[in-house]
């Protein structure tokens, strides 16, 4: 659970310093739809820079936590990385936290506690065959849906993003539990690395696209469910994610309990715009 809350600290962290490096790195008369040369200009922006390597950090936290918990209690703390944004944002950032914002991050914090006391060891199934073609399958869906979701109108084309790209994430949570084998050989011959290998490439493409246009409020929002819901019900179903005995109540209390906090908080996905220093238009007259 450490290493968990270590990866939302990570995460939430980085989606501030991302949030400002995507909408600098928008280029005059962006359209609508989903852009990888989007990011690549972000990708000279320093912030987004060091946005990736805490997320590198973070999913190494994340790795470590998903060998040792459910899917359902570290996608609910990785949701819990909203919280973890809108007080870095307060900090750094001078955004305003109106009571209930701060009540919001107190009700997340009050989830994971739950489902910390509840959650059992990581399920002892391997996952079959099938289930890591499936994942491959629902990583190229999200891919293509990604694609086309940028044609849409601009409030179902920020939901349809950002539920895009919290099913790649689900992806890489599940993938994580399906690789058992690290041998070079085995690695080539395993679909479910190159699902998540697609998965998390195709949720942090739409996820740039989402910080850069629409709202990214709903965005955020269709993200959280999309990372948390679908992967705890592939622990529990199909790798054997178990509770403590006597404690289900708990754990499906404090995941919905965390998951409304996050969503409460669905705003901090997008980070303030900041100014950049530019010509003085009166000096240049």
């Amino acid at each position: 659970m450490i290493c968990a809350l270590a990866s939302a600290v990570c995460f939430g962290t980085a989606s501030v310093l991302q949030a400002v490096a995507a909408r600098a790195a928008a280029a005059p008369g962006d359209g609508a739809g989903v852009d990888p040369a989007l990011l690549l200009r972000a990708l000279r922006q320093w912030r987004y820079v060091a946005g990736l390597a805490l997320d590198g950090l973070g999913f190494v936290f994340q790795i470590i936590a998903l060998r040792s918990l459910p899917i359902y209690a570290v996608g609910a703390a990785l949701a819990a990385s909203l919280a973890v944004t809108a007080v870095v944002a307060a900090r750094l950032l001078q955004v305003r936290l109106s009571g209930t914002e701060w009540g919001a991050v107190g009700v997340v914090c009050a989830g994971l506690g739950m489902l910390g006391l509840a959650s059992g060891a990581e399920g002892d199934q391997v996952g079959s065959t099938a289930l890591r073609w499936a994942m491959l399958g629902a990583a190229l869906f999200v891919l293509l849906a990604g694609a086309a979701a940028g044609r849409l109108p601009e409030k179902p084309r920020a939901l349809v993003l950002g539920l895009g790209a919290g099913c790649g994430f689900g992806v890489v949570e599940v993938t994580v539990r399906l690789v058992d084998d690290v041998a070079p050989s085995a690695l080539v011959a395993n679909p479910a690395v190159y699902a998540l290998l697609l998965g998390g490439g195709s949720a942090f493409l739409l996820l740039t696209s989402a910080l850069q246009r629409g709202s990214v409020t709903t965005a955020t929002a269709g993200m959280v469910l999309g990372e948390t819901i679908g992967p705890a019900l592939v622990g529990v179903v199909w790798l054997g994610d178990r509770t403590r005995d006597g404690l289900g109540w708990l754990a499906v209390a404090g995941f919905a309990v965390a998951v409304a906090g996050a969503l409460a908080l669905a705003r901090f996905g997008e980070a303030p715009a900041v100014e950049i220093p530019g010509p003085d238009p009166e000096r240049v007259g």
